[in-house]
Order: structure tokens, then C-alpha cells, then sequence
């Protein structure tokens, strides 16, 4: 995607990002700080995040790397603290960890739904936590406040094998159309993005073959997203006047069926 938005519309704005090590985290990352935000990055590998940091500095923009493990709620408590220290309250929370691990349900691959109800539930939970008293207070003061979810379009399509991964995001999608029932009123907007098919490292994880098939399918015959395309509809949906909220953005590769 051609970048659509000029200028520095998030001057001022200290955004945070989780899973920013790589894909779709990592291009928001850095689109936001072209933008003027000041970015925070979360997520467990320090070498790629202190990586993005230069790429991030080297273009003019300010970066701040912390190696939490977003399934750990204190660690995401101190860095939340860190945060405050540094930037001041962040009013932008991409809340983007997650993973994807598919299966046959009666293959019982109990470690691998664990894994992802605690990276893809409770890992974003505990960053809204740690972080939703910053956004409220950016509200109250008359700030812009966003918290942007991660979803899939795997929430509401029914696909074999993907019933644990699907339910996590099922989860994250209408958590989000609760939250915005009270979090609405108090001006802090409250959306999820539900990508389709995006050429990222998550695919690397699955070792279903069938999956695999599929994804590899789509990557070969189809003109798929890239981790651009998702950060130039995450900086929009910030970008907007702060009485607009975009609540569900779903994003295909137009030639995607499924």
C-alpha cells in the first residue's frame, strides 16, 4: 500500500505497540514514528527490537524498546511504568501479540492452545491493564486515546482445524465492541482490525499441513497484504479527528476468497 497519510498527524502522540519484534508490529512501528508518534516496542526478542530502534532513529523518529513477555502482567505493569517515566502516558496502544498454531482438534494439542489463550487472551489483556489508565486520563484531559485490538478474519470464518486459534480471536473482536460500550462515553476509542491473508512470520508456525497448504496456497497465487498495509490503516484509524472512531476494519487481499 502506497502510503496515504503526509505530514506528522501523530506529533505529540507516545504509541505502544506490542509484538513489534517482526510483521505486522514492526511496520507499524515505524509508520507510526514517520508519522510524529513516539513509539514504544514490546515483545520478547531485544536484538530485533533494538534493531528496529535505529531504523526507527535513523529516519528522525523516537523509539524506546522494552523485551517484555506480554503473558507476564508484571513485567507489562513495569514497563507501562517505564513508560511514563520516558514519554510521559502513551495514548495509542497497539495491542498486536499473538500467535497461531493449527490443529485437528482431537489431536489434542492441549500445549498449543495453551499457548495461544495465554499469548493472544491474556497477553492482551494485560496490556490493556497495564495501559488503559493512560488512555483514559488522555481523554479526560481532552487528548486523542486509542487502543486498536489485533483480530483475524479467523473470528467469524469457519475454518477446519482452526477452531482454537479462531475462538482466541472470536474472543478479541467482541471484547472490543464491549469495551467501546464503556470505554466509548469517556472519548477513548476502542477498535480491532480483522486482517485476511498477510505475508508474515506467523505462518512459519503453523505445522499442520494442511494449514500450511492453504496459507502457502494464498502466498503463491495472490497478491497477499504486507505488514505496510496493516500500519497505513492502523496510523488512519489514529490519524482521524478524535470524534471519529472506525471500530472494525476488515482487511482482504482483494483476490482472497476464504
Amino acid at each position: 500500500m502506497s502510503a496515504l497519510l503526509t505530514g506528522t498527524p501523530l506529533a505529540g502522540r507516545v504509541a505502544v505497540v506490542s509484538g513489534a519484534s517482526s510483521g505486522m508490529g514492526a511496520a507499524t512501528a515505524v509508520r507510526l514514528a514517520s508519522l510524529g508518534a513516539r513509539v514504544v516496542l514490546l515483545a520478547r526478542r531485544k536484538e530485533r527490537l533494538d534493531d528496529l530502534v535505529a531504523t526507527i532513529e535513523a529516519d528522525g523518529g523516537s523509539a524506546l524498546a522494552l523485551a517484555v513477555d506480554v503473558t507476564d502482567r508484571k513485567a507489562v505493569q513495569a514497563a507501562a511504568r517505564q513508560v511514563a517515566d520516558r514519554y510521559g502516558r502513551a495514548d495509542l496502544v497497539f495491542n498486536n501479540a499473538g500467535v497461531q498454531l493449527i490443529s485437528g482438534i482431537e489431536e489434542l494439542k492441549v500445549d498449543d492452545w495453551q499457548r495461544q489463550i495465554d499469548l493472544n487472551i491474556t497477553g492482551l489483556m494485560n496490556v490493556l491493564a497495564a495501559f488503559l489508565p493512560h488512555l483514559t486520563q488522555s481523554a479526560a484531559e481532552g487528548g486523542p486515546a486509542d487502543l486498536i485490538n489485533t483480530s483475524s478474519i479467523a473470528a467469524t470464518r469457519i475454518l477446519e482445524k482452526f477452531s482454537v486459534y479462531s475462538g482466541t480471536k472470536a474472543y478479541i473482536s467482541h471484547l472490543t465492541r464491549l469495551l467501546r460500550v464503556e470505554l466509548g462515553p469517556k472519548m477513548v476509542r476502542v477498535a480491532t482490525i480483522e486482517p485476511g491473508m498477510v505475508d508474515t512470520e506467523l505462518p512459519d508456525h503453523v505445522t499442520d499441513p494442511d494449514a500450511s497448504a492453504l496459507m502457502a496456497g494464498l502466498i503463491r497465487d495472490i497478491d497477499v497484504l504486507q505488514g505496510a498495509d496493516i500500519a497505513e490503516t492502523v496510523a488512519f484509524m489514529a490519524a482521524v479527528p478524535r470524534h471519529v472512531n472506525l471500530t472494525e476494519i476488515t482487511v482482504l487481499p482483494t483476490a482472497q476468497a476464504v
